[in-house]
């Protein structure tokens, strides 16, 4: 699988009309931005963390277009996981008028300072995917339950392992299964959601002795991939193999698809077989890694669909331009430090190979051409 597969632009991700019944609840300023009145309309400053993933390519899209098709102009920026970049770019968006701000952060910690700007222009601010951390002016968040998506990873890795059914019942079936796992990036908050999920539900048979880990690397920092880089996981998936040495694996655990491209490679040049590879988890459903399931390569992915996300995104946005107050489903998981951030969350689907078609393709998400 080449990184490469990665910078294609997905094909059909348009805008999704959903139903979406929530609870409402207030944020922290529901004015629009620059003092104006609250109307809607005007610019929208989109701040993305890179165009090195098909992942962030489609968000940035659904958000522009659907943004587009409420008659608002929109201001996106990609910062290729440079932060001062990333800050650059959203003081550029402040200073040129932006009504509101959607940011997807590279990392979560460091723009207390631009947002502080963003407070000062009374400048709303959507938190996108990503918590930003550290500072009280970040006004709702909007992402998926990503705790539950490290129970879904998990989950899969079990049953790809045969130790669950389809059903999600144990087999019975006793292993020991050699495991490796992966976690993502120390400085995306999601990150540390992905792995307890995951953690707790693996934990049980790693106690019981169904799973073992014959590196040894068992905690976050060990196993987190700085940025969520392929060439990362790549070079520790390699150096794993050479400290195992013979040891046979059974799966990985690998929260994200283009890690789960860049291990399948370390694998193959390790001497596997693309054919009898390890259970190999993912997430986000990107079209490489479609192909990779597809082709008996990559076990599963979490699919968390970019439409729906984007579409929560642009609707508080629309409701705090219009003076109205953002519904969100969840006031209590997400503490950034400085304030529990009133969300909505989204859930997300685990997708292999018997169930890609009803998944993806049925939805509109792909087209068959797309994966082929």
């Amino acid at each position: 699988m080449k990184k490469h597969s990665m910078l294609k632009a997905i094909a059909g991700a348009g805008v999704l009309a959903l139903g979406i019944g929530l609870a409402g609840c207030a944020g922290d300023r529901t004015g629009a931005g620059s003092g104006d009145s609250q109307e809607a309309g005007g610019t929208i400053g989109v701040a993305m963390p890179t165009q090195q993933s098909e992942r962030w390519i489609a968000d940035g899209n659904n958000v522009k277009s659907q943004l587009e098709g409420l008659g608002y102009q929109v201001d996106l920026q990609y910062a290729n996981d440079d932060i001062p970049t990333q800050v650059s770019q959203i003081e550029n968006m402040i200073t040129t008028g932006a009504k509101a701000l959607i940011v997807a952060s590279i990392d979560g910690t460091t723009l207390t300072d631009v947002l502080q700007q963003a407070k000062d222009a009374n400048i709303p601010v959507i938190a996108y995917d990503r918590l930003i951390n550290g500072t009280e002016n970040v006004d709702y968040y909007t992402t998926f339950d990503n705790y539950k998506v490290g129970v879904q990873q998990a989950t899969s890795l079990l049953t790809g392992l045969g130790v669950l059914d389809a059903s999600g019942k144990e087999t019975g079936a006793a292993g020991p299964f050699n495991v490796e796992l992966f976690a993502g990036s120390p400085d995306d908050n999601n990150a540390t959601f992905f792995w307890n999920g995951a953690m707790d539900t693996l934990k049980p048979y790693m106690d019981k002795g169904v799973l073992k880990v014959p590196s040894g690397q068992t905690e976050f920092g060990q196993a987190a991939i700085l940025r969520w880089l392929p060439e990362t996981a790549q070079k520790r998936m390699e150096n794993i193999l050479t400290v195992i040495g013979g040891t046979k694996l059974d799966g990985v655990l690998s929260p994200y698809d283009g890690l789960s491209i860049g291990i399948i490679s370390a694998l193959t040049s390790g001497g596997y077989a693309a054919n009898a590879l390890p259970v190999i988890t993912g997430q986000d459903a990107e079209a490489g890694s479609i192909k990779s399931i597809i082709a008996g390569e990559q076990y599963s992915t979490i699919f968390k669909d970019t439409r729906e996300l984007a579409k929560q995104a642009v609707t508080m946005v629309d409701d705090i331009r219009k003076g109205e107050k953002p519904e969100v489903n969840d006031e209590k998981t997400y503490d950034n430090g400085k304030k529990v951030v009133p969300s909505y969350l989204l859930n997300s689907t685990i997708v292999t190979k018997d169930n890609y078609k009803e998944v993806l393709i049925d939805s509109g998400y792909y087209t068959e051409a797309d994966l082929k």
